[in-house]
């Protein structure tokens, strides 16, 4: 495993913490809650993280099936076309996305259950799984480096890690400092809100440029 396939992937977690619904959630929830909700907001991000650890998995172990069937016809050559085309795919759409677009939905929860929060977190992964790009990225990247599963098995679980990570931070940040981040925080949901197209664009563009150096 090179340190350069561990700076893209790292690159590629750290692109993917932009993401704004995990973000607006845990704001909407630090905004407006009160009664347990660190408890809450765990199961919440736990639950997230998990979701696409499993799709990570499930991608991985595909993806190995499809490269192994393909061996004899040049698989990394073939790998190597693939990242690219999607590579300038993705910079090539991330001029077509609209800066102004209207804010993200951020799903409130229903019910202050457990129960309720792990619906919320499979809920969430299940709308943004398919723009989740700089994952899908990651995965191909790590495909391509042919990597044992003791290899990407503790990359994915640091990767859902690190995506959750900012979430993590502002929950901890509004706990230590009592009441005093109630004004950054509201400032985060409307940056949140103003700038989801910006924020998108970028994601490709950066995602792209990744894919087409590892290509």
């Amino acid at each position: 495993m090179s340190i350069a396939l561990l700076l893209s992937v790292g690159a590629l977690a750290l692109l993917d913490t932009l993401s704004p619904t995990t973000l607006g959630v845990t704001v909407y929830m630090l905004l407006s809650e009160r009664d347990k909700v660190a408890g809450r907001l765990l199961v919440y991000l736990a639950t997230v993280a998990g979701f696409y650890f499993m799709v990570g998995v499930f991608l991985m172990l595909g993806l190995d099936i499809v490269t192994d069937a393909v061996s004899g016809l040049g698989n990394n050559a073939l790998l190597s076309r693939i990242m690219t085309i999607l590579g300038l795919g993705l910079l090539i759409g991330s001029f077509f996305i609209p800066t102004k677009q209207s804010a993200p939905k951020v799903r409130k929860p229903k019910s202050k259950s457990s129960f309720a929060m792990v619906a919320l977190g499979l809920t969430t992964g299940l709308v943004e799984v398919g723009t989740a790009l700089p994952y899908f990225a990651a995965v191909g990247i790590m495909t391509a480096a042919h990597l044992h599963p003791l290899e990407w098995l503790p990359m994915l679980a640091g990767y859902n890690l690190i995506m959750v990570l900012p979430a993590l931070i502002l929950m901890a940040g509004h706990f230590l400092f009592k009441g005093r981040l109630q004004g950054p925080l509201e400032k985060i949901r409307l940056s949140i809100e103003k700038n989801a197209g910006s924020t998108l664009s970028w994601m490709m563009t950066i995602a792209g440029l990744i894919l087409l150096i590892n290509a």
